[in-house]
């Protein structure tokens, strides 16, 4: 674990966006599932509080910090990670990369209309990318099997769980023994944003750990939710170091 840092019992991994998207890349070339979360610092509360949330997160291959929160509580603990790897972010930078090969991205999430948008503009952002299809976040449990049969016919080997956390951490582990694909990312609200149906934070935001006040501004009713910063890093300085860092 000497590549991770322990905050609050979930296991994140200390890469950046580039070393990120360099694991992904190689998990292709494994025949088996991997699981990629991005956890920010409300997903980690409420693993703190879920045992059996935080053993889902845990058993991804490849968590990263999704939030400054969590880059400011792994410099609390000592262990600093260098940068915030978005989900957001490295499936950008793992899309730029698959272009113009023989390996495709299935998009699952959102509202109904929203996979079909992201795909026309992905397609027109990274030319040579194949989207191998797409499914809506609107299902019934017993849909599940199907879902997961028309992902693996479609032959791809990347796909983007975009149904929100803890929803599609679960979904996941319901369903990883019957998936075909290689790599599985959750990655929460992105499908919207490269659909254009939701605005990400300008650059400068999110380059300087803002992206939570850009969001405040646009969207006050989400004070209350933004609370949960401040009451992640103070459970961190508390509780913090009550979970061991492995050398």
């Amino acid at each position: 674990m000497n590549n991770k840092v322990n905050i609050l019992g979930v296991n994140v991994d200390m890469v950046t966006i580039d070393e990120a998207a360099d694991r992904i890349i190689g998990f292709f070339d494994e025949d088996k599932l991997h699981k990629v979360y991005t956890p920010n610092s409300e997903i980690i509360m409420n693993a703190y509080k879920d045992e059996e949330f935080c053993a889902l997160l845990n058993d991804a291959e490849l968590l990263t910090a999704d939030g400054i929160g969590v880059v400011y509580a792994s410099k609390i603990l000592g262990k600093p990670i260098s940068e915030r790897a978005a989900g957001y972010d490295i499936a950008c930078q793992v899309l730029d990369r698959i272009k113009d090969t023989d390996h495709s991205v299935y998009l699952f999430g959102s509202k109904p209309g929203v996979a079909e948008m992201a795909r026309e503009k992905l397609i027109e952002k990274y030319p040579g990318l194949r989207v191998a299809g797409t499914h809506n976040g609107y299902f019934k449990p017993e849909d599940e099997p199907a879902i997961v049969e028309e992902i693996n016919a479609t032959g791809a080997d990347l796909l983007f769980v975009c149904l929100g956390a803890p929803k599609q951490e679960q979904w996941l582990a319901r369903n990883a023994d019957r998936l075909k694909v290689r790599v599985a990312m959750g990655i929460g609200g992105s499908l919207d944003v490269f659909a254009g149906t939701a605005e990400r934070a300008p650059e400068f935001y999110c380059k300087h750990g803002l992206e939570w006040f850009y969001r405040l501004k646009k969207e006050p009713w989400r004070a209350k939710r933004m609370l949960a910063l401040p009451k992640f890093g103070m459970t961190v300085l508390i509780n913090g170091r009550r979970y061991k860092q492995e050398d």
